[in-house]
């Protein structure tokens, strides 16, 4: 999928993190993979563990290790930011109306 040139969608990047995770209880690579999907594009380690590790430095997400893999979910203070950033999308997308060619 073309992205748009002017507009920086990179900055969604935590808030898709913090939706997907509040979801399922997720690993990096699987998020990479779900968020890399639904953009149409691959997402590297090099983009998706630095936002994780802001995440975490924020205490907005925790990990549980199993095995080898880092499983994420959601602390409280990461579902009230969650939260939060949903009411301000409504608020300020609740007009919007898009045609998909």
């Amino acid at each position: 999928m073309k992205e748009p040139k002017f507009i920086d969608m990179s900055g969604l990047l935590s808030f898709r993190i913090l939706h997907e995770i509040n979801k399922n209880k997720l690993c990096g690579d699987d998020l990479a993979e779900i968020i890399g999907t639904k953009r149409g594009d691959k997402l590297t380690p090099g983009t998706i563990y630095p936002a994780l590790k802001s995440l975490r430095e924020n205490n907005l997400i925790k990990l549980k290790q199993k095995g080898r893999k880092k499983i994420y979910s959601l602390t409280k203070k990461g579902q009230k930011e969650l939260d939060l950033s949903y009411k301000l999308f409504s608020k300020i997308f609740k007009d919007l109306k898009t045609k998909i060619k």
